[in-house]
């Protein structure tokens, strides 16, 4: 595997590749962004933008479709019913990777810290359309994918978002 892998994030194209140490594409998803574009500040709903890195990896072998309230699965697996008892709930499901921003003035520290904004990559409910901006802030993706890049890569691993 190795950390020479990293992510590229195209706010756009509503996509996520992950690339290789020569910027070969090893895979592509779709994805969903904010709805409100991108931005940095901390209560903007917007997805930061610029470097940033995987900080952590929180999830791993919790069965797909896992509620996560706080970084910690409720015991809880996503359900038609589960999310009628919720209808506004931003879901957090089956694997997250907390993004922290490398940029200071910019992403890191003060009001535009995207660690401290909790910005994800994370699973959404099934009902969560992709290729489309629609979450308030993280990066959602369908939780097969989300498993799947959870899998492939590594804490370190580089990102960049971009529009």
């Amino acid at each position: 595997m190795g950390s020479k892998q990293h992510i590229d994030i195209d706010l756009r194209e509503q996509t996520l590749t992950l690339l290789d140490e020569g910027d070969r594409e090893i895979k592509q998803y779709d994805v969903s962004t904010a709805a409100k574009g991108g931005g940095e500040f901390e209560g903007s709903n917007q997805t930061p933008r610029g470097k940033h890195r995987i900080r952590a990896k929180i999830g791993a072998d919790q069965p797909p479709g896992t509620v996560f309230k706080n970084r910690r699965p409720t015991g809880e697996i996503y359900s038609v019913e589960l999310a009628e008892s919720a209808p506004r709930r931003d879901w957090v499901l089956s694997r997250i990777l907390w993004l922290c921003g490398e940029e200071i003035g910019r992403n890191r520290l003060g009001g535009m810290d995207s660690m401290r904004r909790l910005i994800y990559i994370h699973g959404a409910a099934d009902t969560a359309v992709m290729g489309k901006p629609g979450s308030t802030g993280c990066i959602r993706m369908s939780n097969s994918d989300v498993i799947d890049l959870f899998d492939r890569i590594e804490v370190g691993t580089k990102v960049v978002i971009h529009e």
